[in-house]
C-alpha cells in the first residue's frame, strides 16, 4: 500500500477501513520482521499484535521525520527486542554453489566455468510457473531457508522492501544484508532446478 499524504489523517482521526488497510498490506511484513527476532510463529504474532497496539497508542505523537511505515516499523522492531529472544543461528559457512559444479583450475578450455552437465537450467517465466504445484514447491523451498535468509528473501522479493530497509529492519549490516539475500536465492533457485528437471 502506497503512503499517501491523507493517510496519516486518517488514521489520526479513527479512519478504521484506512487503519485496516494498513494492517492488512503491513502485517505480513512485519510478522516476518518479527519472527526473525523471536522463537516462535506464536510470539511473532504476539509482537505484531502489540506494535500495532503501539501505532495506535502513539499515533498522535508521530511527527513525521521518517515515512509512517518506517516509523511503524520501528516500534514493531522495539517490541521484538524488548520481548526478548533474538534467534541466534549458526553461521551460514560454505560455497553457495555445490564445487563440483565447476570445471577445475586445471581445465585447459574453461578453468573455473560451469562443467556442461552441471550448468543451472533455464527455468525463466513460462507457464510451469504459474501452475500450483511450482508455487507450492517454491513455499516448501521458501519455508526450508534458514530463518535469516527467509527473512530477507521475502523482506527484499515477496515484500519490496529496499536493501536500506531490510538491514534497518533486521540489524543486518548491508554486506550480510546482500549475503543473505545472494545465498537464499541460490537455495531456493536450486530447489527450483530440481523441480523443472525431475
Amino acid at each position: 500500500m502506497r503512503e499517501d499524504p491523507a493517510l496519516l489523517a486518517r488514521l489520526r482521526a479513527g479512519d478504521e477501513a484506512a487503519f485496516a488497510d494498513v494492517v492488512r498490506s503491513w502485517s505480513p511484513a512485519m510478522l516476518r520482521v518479527a519472527r526473525a527476532h523471536v522463537r516462535t510463529h506464536a510470539s511473532a504474532e504476539e509482537v505484531v499484535q502489540e506494535a500495532w497496539i503501539g501505532v495506535l497508542r502513539s499515533l498522535d505523537g508521530f511527527e513525521g521525520r521518517a515515512s509512517l511505515r518506517t516509523w511503524v516499523f520501528r516500534i514493531l522492531l522495539h517490541t521484538a527486542r524488548r520481548r526478548g529472544r533474538v534467534e541466534h543461528g549458526a553461521p551460514d559457512r560454505g560455497p553457495t554453489v555445490d564445487p563440483a559444479r565447476f570445471r577445475d583450475d586445471g581445465d585447459p578450455e574453461y578453468p573455473g566455468h560451469w562443467r556442461d552437465e552441471a550448468a543451472p537450467a533455464d527455468w525463466g517465466p513460462e507457464p510451469a510457473l504459474l501452475a500450483a504445484e511450482f508455487r507450492a514447491e517454491l513455499g516448501r523451498a521458501l519455508a526450508g531457508l534458514p530463518e535469516r535468509q527467509r527473512a530477507v528473501v521475502e523482506l527484499r522479493d515477496v515484500h519490496g522492501l529496499d536493501a536500506e530497509e531490510v538491514c534497518a529492519l533486521l540489524a543486518l549490516t548491508p554486506a550480510n544484508q546482500r549475503v543473505l539475500l545472494h545465498r537464499g536465492r541460490a537455495r531456493l533457485r536450486a530447489a527450483l532446478e530440481a523441480v523443472t528437471v525431475a
